[in-house]
């Protein structure tokens, strides 16, 4: 008998395209390893042009700022007052405005008001967003309301001022604290991460004989590092940008805070004199333009060095916030 070999199933070609390539006909587009398409390049192209047009827009006029302020008078003249590059650096200017006179006043007062304003109104700002998470608490709807409706009805200008100065806060430092030292929305939000943490932590300290206080500064604080840096910082930019109410309760001028110096000489343009800056009579001052961009770049610095530290804390305090149990 003979034997005959079978022969192998014929094929038919599929009208559906196939998994990895695209319908017949239309463009291919490659995949990365893990199935991801790869966009085409004209795409890419358009979306670096649109960053690199987007960051020139924000570091072209601050690249301006620093140039001016360590440009020379001529360089200065020639420009017609902004300079893009200086050709002889000078830090003529930043030494005018460090030499004891009012923009060293004015850094003093800012950087005071902000680290003990922030530092107060953390404190304050946890420790009352705590005591409204608590559902053991009496009143804590009725005092939260209260909060509530300050975000929605202002007390205005005039009746605040007549507080500050009943209290005998005009023209003191303390008038730049204790008015905004809590704000609602940032209680609200404290107290709302507060709530998500896991309750089986407070109540296993609290079985294990740990006081209130304990559980408050061992056991929640520890836990919310990310929200404190993230309120922190909201107040410490409030406290450095604020100079409506040193223009409101404040008079003297070596109290003024540096925004209100900025404000004063920068934005309304008034002439700073060597009396102002610290020095005597005789000296030859820095152009104009370069003081005032000097005074600009020290109002900007010390927010632009805080934050990539805060920004690393941020990182941390989440980490360390979502291991539970």
């Amino acid at each position: 008998m003979s034997t005959s070999t079978a022969s192998p199933p014929r094929t038919m070609p599929s009208a559906l395209p196939s998994a990895r390539g695209s319908a017949p006909g239309g463009p291919r587009r490659r995949r990365l390893r893990h199935g991801t398409p790869i966009e085409p390049l004209p795409l890419r192209l358009a979306r670096a042009a649109a960053l690199v047009v987007l960051c020139g827009l924000v570091i072209i006029p601050f690249l301006g700022v620093v140039s001016t302020s360590l440009a020379d008078a001529g360089q200065i003249a020639r420009a017609g007052g902004l300079v893009l590059w200086p050709e002889a650096p000078t830090l003529s200017a930043y030494r005018s405005i460090f030499a004891g006179g009012v923009v060293t006043q004015a850094l003093q007062v800012s950087i005071g008001v902000t680290v003990v304003g922030t530092g107060l109104s953390l404190a304050a700002t946890a420790l009352g967003a705590y005591a409204l998470a608590q559902p053991t608490m009496i009143g804590r709807r009725a005092i939260l309301l209260v909060f509530l409706l300050s975000m929605l009805f202002s007390p205005g200008m005039i009746p605040t001022y007549l507080m500050v100065k009943q209290v005998g806060l005009i023209n003191s430092l303390w008038s730049l604290i204790l008015p905004t030292m809590v704000s609602a929305f940032n209680l609200v939000v404290m107290r709302a991460f507060f709530m998500n943490l896991p309750n089986e932590l407070t109540e296993s300290a609290r079985i294990d004989g740990a006081s209130e206080w304990q559980v408050f500064t061992r056991i929640v604080l520890p836990l919310s590092k990310a929200v404190l840096a993230v309120i922190g910082l909201f107040y410490a930019v409030n406290y450095w940008n604020a100079f409506f109410n040193a223009l409101l309760y404040i008079d003297d001028a070596a109290k003024w805070p540096m925004q209100l110096v900025l404000r004063t000489y920068v934005v309304n343009d008034i002439q700073l004199g060597s009396g102002d800056l610290g020095g005597g009579t005789t000296e030859l001052l820095p152009p104009q333009p370069a003081i005032q961009m000097a005074i600009l770049v020290v109002s900007l610095v010390p927010i632009l060095i805080i934050y990539p530290f805060l920004q690393r804390h941020f990182a941390k305090g989440v980490l360390t916030g979502a291991v539970k149990g």
